[in-house]
């Protein structure tokens, strides 16, 4: 299950992902962290939400690192306990519990140790360096942690930093045998990648490649790097494209060079290179994703540039909306079409519907995408939400029952659910037997939506019955 980039996330959760980030640019850290954690635990490889949440933990706790009783405290929480049970056969409930004792304690190197752990076993390498990036800093001497940093840095492209840690490492350790064999693996490595010589015995790559001048891998190295000033981003474009006009073929120059045009926002070019890697690579969805998030950004962006004094400028704003839910909704139904079997896609086709108001046709993408098993919760979510709001309320409480009991922790997830079969017994009216939901949540956390209203007005209500009063619900 590897890391997902954002456009491969689904929109629901990337308008979640950017409420918290707007929650932390207004220093609100507890709803930042609230928010944040449920999109990591829906969507535990989205890497850049993980990052928010991180910088939510440390901004709130001001970044102090924790004394050494706190650490001594913290290495008993019992969720790390939880964590560290967790850790060998379910790696992503020991990251959403590590992940708990974070929003706390951000400085937690024991925590740290089992969400990288955990994180490995996912197969997310950045997630698992985010991690060890801490642990180190707070145990730079720490042969263990400096190790398995190394080995994620190196396969995450970054092979410099990982010889520079290791060349501490044995600085520190003289003669330990297994740091001398990893810097000579990772040498290795380096000389296969970077040199081009892997292509080569794979027959994929050439001596010309593997003879490549400095220069283009200081512009690899340029084109790398997260922030790029605008004129390096037009040399290189004009650099890729002199190549690609000797270089037809290589495909790699063209997916950069799409990109390159994203990041300047020229989403027109961009969308001409993205259309000439669809023609070659015609069974890549990545490719289709990354048009269609191309197509959206380009209509965002039009919407950015309307004059917010024109008269019809509301009007102008509703119409490229309608534009682009018109344009998801056709586009998820034609990825389905062409590729079946991806319940992933089911699912994102299930809620454009949903949020369109076509229930039938989401009922039927969700019942497709619970067979899904990272995605099945969600799925049956929906779906009782669909039959809740087609009048199916005896259905709706069957499909979150039937979700409710696969779920372990009571976390937010489990809430959400125990709170729509609430509701969903309240529209069938089983009050007694929906206001029993309502206080499973209201005895961990009376803040969740209206529960403790719920909650209260009930037994104020028994209470005026027994008395002959009428209820007061001031208190």
């Amino acid at each position: 299950m590897p890391e997902k980039q954002i456009h491969e996330i689904p929109r629901a959760l990337r308008e979640q992902y950017e409420k918290g980030k707007a929650a932390f640019e207004r220093n609100n850290l507890d709803y930042a962290i609230s928010i944040l954690s449920s999109v990591v635990e829906r969507e535990p490889g989205f890497f850049e939400a993980r990052q928010a949440l991180r910088a939510s933990q440390f901004k709130k706790t001001g970044q102090k690192s924790g004394s050494f009783l706190s650490r001594i405290v913290g290495s008993a929480n019992p969720k790390l306990v939880q964590a560290q049970v967790a850790l060998r056969n379910h790696p992503l409930q020991a990251l959403n519990l590590a992940e708990q004792v974070l929003n706390t304690d951000p400085n937690n190197v024991a925590a740290h140790k089992v969400l990288a752990e955990a994180a490995w076993a996912a197969d997310f390498p950045r997630t698992a360096v985010l991690s060890l990036e801490i642990a180190y800093k707070h145990s730079p001497k720490d042969r263990e942690i400096a190790m398995r940093l190394a080995q994620g840095l190196a396969k995450i492209g970054q092979a410099a930093r990982a010889e520079s840690i290791l060349e501490d490492l044995a600085s520190s350790n003289p003669g330990d045998p297994e740091i001398a064999q990893a810097l000579k693996d990772l040498a290795a490595s380096r000389t296969m990648t970077e040199g081009g010589y892997e292509a080569l015995a794979q027959g994929t790559g050439s001596y010309r490649d593997v003879l490549r001048d400095e220069r283009e891998a200081v512009a690899l190295e340029q084109e790398q790097r997260e922030v790029k000033t605008e004129d390096v981003t037009d040399r290189l474009i004009a650099e890729y494209e002199q190549r690609l006009s000797a270089e037809p073929q290589n495909l790699r120059l063209v997916r950069s060079l799409a990109e390159l045009y994203v990041q300047k926002k020229d989403y027109d070019r961009a969308l001409e290179y993205y259309q000439r890697l669809a023609g070659q690579e015609s069974s890549d969805p990545s490719v289709e994703r990354a048009i269609a998030e191309v197509r959206v950004r380009k209509i965002d962006d039009a919407i950015a540039r309307l004059d917010p004094q024109s008269p019809d400028y509301a009007e102008q704003v509703a119409q490229l909306k309608a534009e682009r839910e018109a344009f998801l909704l056709e586009d998820a139904r034609r990825r389905v079409e062409r590729y079946p079997n991806d319940l992933q896609l089911r699912f994102e086709l299930g809620q454009l519907y949903f949020q369109a108001g076509r229930l039938k046709e989401a009922i039927y993408e969700f019942q497709k995408a619970q067979n899904n098993p990272h995605k099945r919760i969600q799925a049956l979510y929906y779906l009782g939400q669909c039959f809740l709001r087609r009048g199916m309320h005896d259905l709706a409480a069957r499909t979150f029952q039937n979700a409710i009991k696969e779920k372990v922790l009571f976390d937010d997830e489990k809430k959400e659910l125990v709170y729509a079969l609430g509701c969903a017994l309240e529209k069938m009216g089983k009050k007694e037997e929906a206001v029993e939901q309502f206080k499973l949540i209201y005895e961990v956390d009376i803040a969740y939506r209206d529960v403790a209203e719920k909650v209260d007005s009930y037994y104020a209500e028994q209470a005026g019955q027994s008395t002959g009063e009428t209820p007061d619900k001031s208190n």
